[in-house]
């Protein structure tokens, strides 16, 4: 992974081995303490093979397993089923028009046929809690993994229940031992979905851009100069993590003094002023409409500053006549 020590990478994996080891054995049995006392213990796991050629062809055989193992749950109903244990799985989710292949740690399915998503970190626990920052982290990215597996759900007849606790699974204190405990993703879970449903499609971008416009790293560096400008910029601060073109598009925003480049809070502070020139003038009472919040609001902040400054002012005079 990007940013993380050789040592942590391997500390993380072989963590995750010992997890996993002997079918999963130790991973069942958390499962089970934590999310599903009331279903018969695991004695064994089954652990299907989910290798397939490609993201796509793996992505089927995910789903294939799932449907096989909840099918295999739903013949005897009334008696115990088997827990079936999917290891670094693939699921497919849309994302604005696009397939996104995700591999989560593990999928569990229950005896009753339910699901749940599984994921292994190498963050420790310590006195038993965690860091709040990697385990809000660890949440988010599972509320991705449920969203996709509700995805597959709803293919299968009846649809399985995708459970909205996922099982975190990290290291106890200073130790290689596992401990878990079960984290509510029903809050992240519609955030991503909120988000992905506002997501503009591809299709849809694509039609904005100017005919003949090209993104290929092969072609000359001018003309991909030009392709590159001639596509709006929309930048914020976090861009600066997360984009190789964050810079450009800075440079871009502040040429154009849009209120963006000061972060998406600000941006939305400000309501329809989106230029620092339209701010500046609304508060100064030289534009923008009066009963605008905004508008009020850096009014009476331009009012506060100057009394401020005539305040100090006066203060620095008296100072002055008194030495």
């Amino acid at each position: 992974m990007f940013g993380q020590s050789q040592f942590a990478f391997t500390r993380g994996n072989a963590f995750e081995a010992r997890v996993k080891a002997d079918g999963g054995a130790e991973l069942l049995r958390l499962v089970h303490e934590k999310l599903d006392r009331g279903a018969e213990p695991p004695a064994v796991g089954h652990v299907p093979d989910l290798s397939a050629t490609g993201p796509e062809g793996r992505a089927a055989r995910t789903a294939l397993a799932l449907r096989e193992a909840t099918a295999g749950t739903a013949r005897a109903p009334g008696l115990p089923g088997t827990w079936t244990l999917l290891d670094h799985p693939m699921l497919a989710l849309d994302v604005a028009g696009s397939p996104a292949y995700l591999e989560p740690d593990a999928v569990v399915v229950h005896p009753d046929g339910s699901w749940t998503v599984v994921e292994i970190k190498s963050f420790p626990v310590l006195d038993g809690s965690a860091d709040p920052a990697k385990v809000g982290a660890a949440a988010r990215q599972a509320a991705v993994y449920v969203l996709a597996l509700e995805r597959v759900a709803a293919r299968l007849a009846p649809a399985p229940r995708v459970r909205d606790r996922f099982l975190l699974v990290c290291p106890k204190d200073f130790s290689n031992l596992p401990t878990a405990s079960t984290v509510d993703v029903r809050k992240q879970r519609a955030v991503t979905d909120r988000q992905l449903a506002r997501l503009t499609r591809i299709e849809d971008i694509a039609d904005t851009l100017p005919d003949g416009v090209c993104f290929s790293p092969e072609l000359p560096a001018e003309e991909l100069t030009s392709a590159v400008e001639a596509v709006p910029a929309t930048y914020a601060p976090e861009c600066l993590s997360t984009c190789e073109l964050a810079f450009h598009c800075r440079a871009r925003s502040r040429e154009a003094g849009a209120v963006t480049s000061l972060g998406r809070p600000v941006r939305a502070e400000l309501g329809g002023l989106s230029t620092v020139e339209e701010v500046l003038a609304a508060a100064r009472g030289e534009a923008g409409d009066p009963d605008d919040p905004a508008v009020a609001a850096l009014r009476r902040a331009a009012e506060l500053r100057a009394e401020a400054l005539a305040a100090a002012g006066a203060a620095a005079q008296e100072a002055a006549v008194c030495l």
